[in-house]
């Protein structure tokens, strides 16, 4: 059998772990042990898993594989955060960043090798699309992570937040996002609780619903404006799912678990949505909504038409949410450094929407 025909293990949650030992003629169990080999011990050698079989281990070499993305840039930026950018086995390179802080380590990762959103503040969104991470790819950002912090496996964790906030949409890639975050969950992998997840979406309703059913954990929504006529522009998916629309998932999303609430993130843009009048809209339309609002000063990247705010602007407009009872952050950048910030990650995309070429061409023109 050749390497390419093996079964990469790290696409597998537990269900489908256990799935691919029954259908090798093994017990169950044994999905549980390779399982906690693979993500809690870091291990990628059948061989130093010692609590199987000399005979199965033979077997997993044959017939599977532990295969995890290379590391092909490495960057520290001065305030510690970190950013790898990762090459995939066909080309394209994805990135994923670590945010150290001091009672908490976040891992930003990415769920598709670009973005079909084209929201217009990203640069992600800049570089096109070619295709959705698998489950391996998303969940290897974890192991390769831990692996370049230099995790001890018996000590205590480094990444204890996880944020589906790197790049892409990861609710347009539902099928390898799901799996991938119910290892992230799973006692004998990450063992990270629900409230330590968070996914963020520019609020793809229908699949909202489907996260709430099968899995849900903390929810950040891209907002960005109060009304649909300026998140149109911002958010181009909205004149598919008003505002309106979105917020009542939101509530459905939040009704089950009195104490959840929605993230609402807002990116601050100077001159475009940062006006006393858009904080009040923004009170009015939040309303009944379980949430907090995170206020993200703009992080530039090349050949945007965006400045970001000025520290006076966001104070005001942040003033006026708190003083409605809306629970407001303003958050810190980092990493911006080394373009590791929100909405600067970029990777290495094989555009196949060619988005990127008429972007340059437009720029050429003006």
């Amino acid at each position: 059998m050749s390497a390419a025909e093996k079964t990469n293990l790290l696409n597998l949650d537990r269900a489908a772990m256990q799935e691919f030992f029954v259908g090798i003629g093994e017990k169950p169990f044994r999905a549980t042990q390779v399982i906690q080999w693979i993500h809690q011990y870091g291990v990628d050698d059948f061989d130093a898993m010692t609590n199987l079989g000399k005979e199965l281990r033979a077997r997993l070499r044959e017939t599977a594989e532990i295969r995890v993305p290379e590391i092909i840039q490495d960057q520290t930026a001065v305030d510690g955060t970190r950013k790898w950018l990762l090459r995939l086995n066909d080309g394209n390179a994805i990135e994923t960043v670590f945010i150290p802080e001091e009672d908490r380590g976040t891992l930003c990762v990415s769920s598709q090798v670009g973005c079909t959103l084209n929201c217009s503040f990203c640069s992600t969104g800049h570089q096109g699309f070619n295709r959705s991470l698998t489950v391996a790819e998303i969940i290897s950002q974890l192991l390769v992570a831990n692996r370049a912090l230099g995790r001890d496996p018996k000590g205590d964790r480094i990444i204890t937040n996880v944020v589906l906030m790197g790049m892409g949409e990861p609710l347009l890639n539902f099928d390898n996002v799901l799996p991938a975050m119910r290892l992230m969950l799973d006692d004998y992998a990450y063992g990270l609780s629900r409230r330590r997840v968070t996914l963020s979406t520019a609020g793809v309703v229908p699949m909202l619903d489907h996260l709430r059913e099968e899995c849900p954990v903390s929810l950040a929504v891209s907002l960005h404006a109060p009304s649909d006529a300026l998140r149109d522009q911002l958010v181009p998916l909205n004149k598919k799912y008003p505002i309106q629309e979105l917020l009542e998932a939101c509530r459905r999303y939040c009704a089950d678990s009195p104490r959840s609430r929605v993230t609402f993130e807002y990116v601050m843009l100077e001159g475009v949505n940062d006006s006393i009048e858009h904080a009040h809209e923004l009170v009015k339309i939040l309303g009944d909504v379980p949430s907090k609002v995170n206020l993200i000063p703009f992080n530039p990247f090349p050949q945007t038409q965006y400045r970001r705010s000025s520290k006076q602007v966001i104070d005001r407009f942040r003033d006026v949410l708190i003083a409605a009872g809306l629970t407001t952050i303003t958050r810190k950048t980092r990493g911006d450094d080394i373009d590791a910030a929100c909405g600067q990650l970029a990777g290495r995309v094989q555009d196949r929407t060619r988005r990127r070429e008429r972007l340059a061409l437009r720029a050429g023109r003006a």
